[in-house]
């Protein structure tokens, strides 16, 4: 800033340079070219005369593909075309190899064939020469979503076919199997969708910072500051503006420190499974739970608001920014947990996803100001600062009292205590929201709390949803999965009175054993388990070995007790029948939990070839495996090998589309008959 000042450049300049900085941090968000289909082309040498000429859709979620055969009155069915050429034939016309569901499309109203997540196509043809040569053609097609069609497209592809020098794939393996790790790479996970809903999520949780009792009574203050302090309106305009970019600055800045510590391969696994971090949060969020019920005030200290604020009064850009710093520093007395609970999820994802969170958060909070420095007028509509401040306070106290108990969830089942149980948890939660929902009806009062004449509209709703929630709460004490939220839960392997789990169990007995019997009792189950009845191993090589004698695949799962997604993926996806009988039948299951601090005894401890270092508890034993095997950290992660530890298929990241997993586990069985199959010719 002292550059700009020392150069004197001209308010304008200044202000188109601050407005095009803002802009283009925003461009993530305000520009998108649809592309939801993204194509890519491969070819299979069959024998010395025949190949395969193979070409596969990658189809963006929520939206899907028309298969080959439309009937009449029907969208632009996808199409193949070929160049024709001296050099080959066809043979056959082109064939699906991923079978369409056949769905009703609103578009047309009829029953279309369609394909969701992924296509793949295949045509073959006959060389008629041993050259080198080239076929080009293209695709064209046409995909929607439920609420738009995008026009037909076209896509251009290319073979380059050189009859000496082919991967034959039908040939007879020599001493491994027919499908190898080396023809798989890592499939692409959901990981900018995620990014884009944990970005919402901290808008919104700036939004709510916003009406906290420390920050929005500076709204019209700060507003004010600048309309005063300045000698014009479009001064006033700059120097908000670098106010708003001054917080998302410092906001964004918290996310980077994270962002950049968190890049580790076990930090995160450190961050959320060990108990010192977990218990600190956990009282931290007490204390400011206390805070807002009225219990005492939470103070940043004076020194170092008050200096801030003294830079502020100097003026101008480096002004503008202090007075950010200013209220940065008062807002964090209440929206830090907030800030604490966004930090702390985002640092168990990707190395952006702190920075996203931030970005999101501070930008919420940036918005308000601007808006109403360019209309100040509005600022006479804004509702006043009363007693509904405190009563904000007071119910993020209760979501605050609620999510702490997560912390000590995840020391509880990293540590197997077996004290804080899924009814247990969930008893806990009845109980706050309950007093929630009656708090907002007026019938219970805490210290700063003004004097309730009448229950507002706004207020009855929040209590009937409170209510609607400890409802939805109740059947869970029972046994129900709770699916929408159970990713927030215990997990329900540590219900002690579970309806459903003893029903499940009657319904399976007397085939369960023929179906999953394993090969010996599995190691660590005394601790560790799988869910909905699922019987495997949690030790690679005892799985792996059992596989081998039963002759079947390995389905493994790299999971955490402290993974929130591992948890959504069982109860959402792994629940559906046809996964189950998947799972039971064609698997021998291996989890693999990566942040289990159970203690090796010492000949099971092994060195990283990652890192270097020895390695003595399950979960990081485990943890190396993945990393060091698959280049990754992430969990939920699965994984479909035969029991030589070659890859059967591309891994399986967080996807909760039923049909995705069960086709990912189908193709790893085709797969792993498939060479079968090869190594008996």
């Amino acid at each position: 800033m002292k550059y700009l000042l020392k150069y004197r450049y001209s308010k304008v300049t200044i202000l188109f340079f601050t407005l095009l900085l803002f802009m283009l941090s925003l461009t993530p968000v305000m520009a998108q070219i649809l592309e939801p289909v993204k194509w890519e082309s491969n070819q299979e040498k069959v024998n010395e005369d025949e190949y395969n000429l193979l070409i596969n859709a990658t189809i963006d979620d929520k939206w899907y593909l028309y298969g080959l055969e439309i009937p009449d009155g029907g969208p632009i069915p996808t199409s193949f075309y070929l160049e024709e050429s001296e050099f080959f034939e066809l043979i056959g016309t082109t064939e699906e190899t991923t079978t369409p569901e056949i769905k009703f499309d609103p578009f047309f109203e009829m029953d279309l064939p369609l394909f969701s997540n992924n296509a793949g196509f295949l045509q073959k043809i006959r060389i008629l020469t041993d050259q080198e040569f080239t076929i080009t053609g293209f695709v064209e097609y046409m995909s929607c979503d439920d609420e738009r069609c995008l026009p037909p497209q076209e896509m251009e592809f290319e073979y380059v076919i050189n009859a000496g020098a082919g991967v034959a794939v039908a040939e007879k393996p020599s001493e491994t199997a027919a499908v190898t790790e080396a023809q798989f790479t890592p499939e692409e996970t959901n990981d900018t969708r995620s990014l884009w809903i944990f970005f919402f999520i901290a808008f919104a949780g700036g939004l709510a910072g916003l009406l906290t009792p420390c920050v929005f009574p500076m709204i019209p203050m700060t507003v004010s500051f600048f309309m005063q302090k300045q000698s014009g309106k479009m001064n006033s305009i700059i120097n908000i503006i670098v106010f708003a970019v001054s917080i998302i600055a410092v906001y964004t800045s918290l996310g980077l420190l994270v962002s950049l510590t968190s890049v580790g391969a076990g930090f995160a696994n450190q961050l959320t499974s060990h108990w010192l971090p977990n218990i600190i949060f956990f009282t931290l969020f007490l204390v400011f739970a206390a805070s807002f019920f009225g219990l005492f005030e939470i103070t940043i200290p004076g020194s170092l608001a008050t200096k801030a604020d003294q830079k502020a009064d100097s003026g101008g850009y480096v002004g503008s920014f202090f007075m950010a710093l200013t209220l940065v520093i008062v807002s964090l007395s209440c929206v830090g947990p907030i800030v604490g609970a966004l930090l702390v999820e985002a640092a168990t994802g990707a190395g952006a996803k702190p920075i996203v969170g931030m970005f999101g958060f501070s930008l919420a909070f940036a918005i308000p100001f601007t808006l109403l420095a360019i209309f100040p007028s509005w600022i006479n509509k804004l509702p006043k600062s009363g007693g509904w401040l405190n009563s904000v306070k007071v119910v993020l106290g209760f979501i605050v009292l609620a999510f702490s108990l997560r912390f000590l969830m995840i020391i509880d089942q990293t540590y197997h205590f077996g004290i804080l149980t899924r009814d247990i948890y969930l008893a806990i939660w009845i109980v706050i929201f309950t007093l929630l929902g009656f708090y907002l009806l007026g019938k219970i009062k805490f210290a700063h709390d003004s004097e309730v004449s009448h229950i507002s509209v706004p207020r009855l709703i929040l209590a009937i949803a409170s209510f609607s929630f400890v409802v939805y709460l109740v059947p869970g004490m029972f046994g129900a999965p709770l699916t929408s939220i159970s990713s927030l839960l215990p997990s329900p392997q540590t219900h002690t009175f579970d309806i459903r789990g003893m029903i499940r169990d009657a319904e399976f007995q007397g085939t369960q054993a023929e179906r999953t019997d394993l090969c010996e009792d599995p190691l660590y189950a005394d601790f560790l388990h799988l869910p909905h009845g699922l019987r495997g191993y949690f030790d690679l090589e005892q799985g792996l070995a059992c596989a081998r004698e039963q002759n079947k695949p390995v389905f493994i799962d790299f999971v955490g007790h402290a993974c929130s997604n591992c948890k959504e993926m069982e109860a959402k996806v792994w629940s559906d029948p046809r996964v189950l009988r998947r799972l039971r039948e064609d698997y021998i299951i291996i989890a693999l939990y990566v942040d289990d601090r159970t203690r090796l005894p010492e000949n099971r401890w092994v060195t990283s070839d990652f890192d270097g270092r020895v390695k003595s508890t399950i979960g990081t034993r485990n943890l190396d495996y993945q990393i060091t095997n698959f280049n990754t950290n992430t969990q939920p992660y699965y994984v479909v090998m035969d029991a030589g530890e070659n890859l059967l298929g591309n891994p399986h990241g967080y996807n909760l589309n039923v049909e995705a997993f069960i086709e990912f586990l189908d193709n790893g069985l085709e797969n792993y008959n498939a060479g079968l199959a090869f190594r008996a010719d």
